[in-house]
Formats: C-alpha cells, structure tokens, sequence
C-alpha cells in the first residue's frame, strides 16, 4: 500500500483549483468547482451510509453521486471529495472499459486507505483553504474553547462544526 500524498502537495492542488475557478472567499461553490472539472451532479437517496460515489465516462459523462438524504453540509464535503478522487487518482472499480468508480462510505471514513485519505485532505483543503481559514483565524481572533465562534465559522464556510473544529485544530499547529 503506498502512502498518502502530503498535505501541502494537496493544498497546492486545491489552492490551484480554486484560482482556476477565481474563488477567493468562502463559502466555496463546490458544484461550480465539479462542474468545471467535468463532472454533473446527481442527487439521489442512497441506502445505508454510502455518501457518494464517481462515475468516470467519456467526454462529459462523469457524475458525482450524492446522497440526497444527508444534511447539506455533509454533501458539500462528498462532493469537494469526489473532487480530490476525481483529480487525484484513476478509479477503483471498472464497469464496462469507459467506466470508473470511487465511492465515499464508512470505509473512506477509517483513514486507512491512502486514496481516501487524500480525497478527505483535499475535501478540507478545497472547502476551508488554507489562507481564507488564517486570515478568518487573524482577524476574528477565534477561540477555541467557544463553540460558538467555532460554529459561526463553520456557517460562514457552509461546513459542519465537527469538520471545522477538526480543520483549525490541524491548522493551528502550523500557525504557531
């Protein structure tokens, strides 16, 4: 099993899709974003805890599934991930020869397979970038122990509290 690629590997990755896209200030439109890579989006209520998948194709036949059943924000994330799967690997199972598929389950979540950990990395990096998150952090002055300045941050980048405490907490050790 190979190992991840680094976080700053993947940050220059997202900081590059995101002036592509000239996206300077949160909340990040991640449709947009999956849309200018090629990819449609497809809502569509899935059974159990599957949050999404990707479906490569031909031409303009990528679509990232989503499960219409979660909440708004766990959505943005699945499809910021499938983004990273998207622009970062080539697939995991094939249908037909034109067809790929990564999927966002309980297993991407374990952080055990390098794929998936990147596809997250880049998932965080694409929805709450790196310098929109310092210069949040600089000139609110946040503190961590208030969830609610915490939350109010979280609302701003339309990303669940849980996925935002988790992303400063990370960041803070390279800030100081």
């Amino acid at each position: 099993m190979r190992k991840a690629k680094t976080a700053e590997k993947l940050r220059d990755k997202a900081t590059e899709l995101l002036d592509r896209c000239k996206v300077y200030e949160p909340p990040v439109p991640v449709d947009l974003i999956a849309k200018s890579l090629g990819a449609k989006i497809r809502l569509s209520p899935f059974e159990g805890e599957l949050a999404g998948m990707l479906i490569r194709g031909q031409d303009e036949d990528t679509v990232i599934g989503v499960n219409s059943l979660h909440h708004i924000n766990r959505q943005r994330f699945t499809i910021a991930h499938e983004c990273g799967h998207l622009l970062l690997h080539k697939g995991e199972v094939h249908i037909d020869q034109s067809f790929r598929v990564n999927r966002r389950d309980e297993v991407s979540a374990q952080a055990i397979d390098p794929e998936e950990i990147e596809a997250n990395r880049f998932a965080a990096e694409l929805l709450m970038p790196y310098e929109m998150i310092k210069k949040d952090l600089i000139d609110f002055e946040i503190d961590m122990e208030s969830e609610d300045e915490l939350k109010e941050l979280a609302d701003r980048y339309e990303v669940s509290l849980q996925a935002m405490t988790h992303r400063v907490t990370n960041l803070l050790t390279d800030f100081f």
